[in-house]
């Protein structure tokens, strides 16, 4: 009975894959593909080395809660969800991804400042690999043999590129340890830490039946407070005591920041109106862009380690959303 019940409630959920997509779906999609390959470059030209870390990740998550929030009151939601809002069920449901997140962004932060933009990009997107391991233990759920086959093209990539780059000078005049140890090892340490708060936020939604915009205002909120907590002791804390919060800001420096916030609403748009397989095309789309603009705006083409790692990753990304797990069905 149990099984059927469970059975009958997902059978309510639209499946959005079987949607055609609305002019508003493809706005969303194409809007997020800009943002997915002009995020590495504006943060890159716009966030100057001397910006302490924790100050554009806080300014970054009170953006997201602003935007959260005009678009909870714009859909009518706001004052339900308010009397609706437990502190027990905050905290269950969105405590530790938004530990885990402002974590990852601190990381981001500082890969950002020591990778090219497509070498980042193209890193950060092992963190595929690291959903799909942590949604299996969490949430059980499995990967087709073409799936896995997928993930082990990307984790190849991801070795080539850690090789090729941590050989080589980086951007900017960096050292090769510093390429290594400060761009390519905090953006995989941050896949590890996306792939367990995306698995996390996951069971929430499923579970906890709370919402996008709600997750984000919640995880955005604890996440602050976690990386206020932290700047008792951090170093990023002892300079902001001594610099001030916007030491090194320009006014350019608000444009990554918004700009990611206004990613991160995006993201859920589009997973919750055009579903997994067209965001996945979204990825792929970005590596393109970002490719792109950086040979437009900064004259750099690709190095050789790109241009062997970027196929690789495109098509690993393509077969993965092309040809999901299907389980057979038992009489």
């Amino acid at each position: 009975m149990a099984a059927s019940a469970a059975q009958a409630e997902r059978q309510k959920i639209p499946n959005p894959k079987l949607r055609k997509p609305s002019t508003k779906i493809w706005v969303y999609l194409v809007l997020l593909t800009l943002q997915y390959g002009a995020q590495p470059l504006l943060s890159k030209r716009f966030i100057r080395r001397e910006v302490i870390v924790t100050s554009s990740v806080l300014a970054c998550e009170v953006a997201k809660v602003i935007c959260a929030l005009i678009l909870l009151a714009r859909e009518g939601s706001l004052k339900r969800l308010c009397k609706e809002w437990t502190l027990l069920g905050s905290l269950t449901a969105s405590g530790l991804p938004a530990a885990i997140y402002a974590l990852q962004n601190s990381l981001l932060q500082i890969s950002y400042k020591n990778l090219d933009s497509l070498t980042f990009s193209m890193l950060n997107q092992t963190k595929l690999f690291f959903t799909a391991l942590f949604t299996f233990f969490i949430l059980g759920q499995k990967q087709s043999v073409r799936q896995t086959g997928a993930l082990v093209l990307l984790i190849i990539a991801a070795v080539l590129l850690s090789v090729g780059e941590g050989s080589s000078k980086g951007s900017g005049g960096s050292t090769s340890d510093q390429v290594l140890f400060h761009g390519i090892v905090p953006v995989l340490v941050a896949s590890v830490l996306s792939g367990l708060a995306s698995s996390l936020c996951q069971w929430a939604v499923q579970v906890k039946k709370h919402t996008s915009y709600l997750m984000t205002v919640e995880m955005s909120i604890v996440g602050s407070l976690c990386l206020l907590a932290s700047t008792f002791k951090s170093p990023d804390g002892e300079a902001i005591r001594k610099y001030g919060f916007f030491h090194g800001w320009t006014p350019y420096t608000m444009v990554p920041v918004i700009s990611n916030a206004i990613g991160g609403i995006l993201v859920g748009l589009v997973t919750a109106h055009a579903g997994g397989v067209r965001k996945g095309f979204v990825i792929v789309s970005a590596l393109l862009v970002t490719a792109l603009l950086q040979f437009v705006f900064d004259g750099k083409p690709p190095s050789p380690y790109c241009l062997v790692a970027l196929p690789l990753v495109i098509s690993s990304i393509s077969i993965y959303q092309k040809y999901p797990y299907t389980s057979k069905k038992k009489d």
